[in-house]
């Protein structure tokens, strides 16, 4: 793909490329970081299961939570590979950069964390 600031690379935007590009980004943090791993598999179970109940706003907050959760999981493990890749040894501006987009992280994690247990709670309260 053609780089628009510095004018190397292909020519013309290529979507199924891009598209390409984004699955095994997805697949990559997926398949290697367990943090990712278990959060997608127990947001698609449960998503799954609102499905089935046909609770269409449940599934709807379910996907916008696991979206922005996932998208701060990646930004955050992508800092964090930047810092380890720029400054390999022990440096204290790293550490706070690395806090800080943990805590970021942290947040959608927390929200992510609230609304997956409303859901179970209400799943429960179905089968009770």
């Amino acid at each position: 793909m053609r780089n628009k600031f510095l004018g190397t690379g292909d020519l013309g935007y290529h979507p199924v490329r891009k598209l390409m590009v984004i699955l095994n980004g997805l697949k990559f943090s997926v398949l290697h970081d367990y943090s990712v791993a278990y959060k997608v598999v127990l947001s698609v179970i449960t998503m799954v299961t609102s499905y089935h109940f046909k609770q269409w706003i449940d599934l709807m907050a379910i996907l916008i939570v696991t979206g922005l959760m996932m998208v701060s999981e990646l930004f955050n493990s992508s800092i964090e590979a930047i810092c380890d890749f720029l400054v390999t040894e022990e440096n204290k501006k790293i550490g706070i950069i690395k806090d800080i987009s943990a805590a970021a992280t942290g947040i959608a994690i927390l929200v992510w964390f609230l609304v997956m247990l409303y859901e179970y709670y209400q799943i429960l309260k179905l089968f009770l």
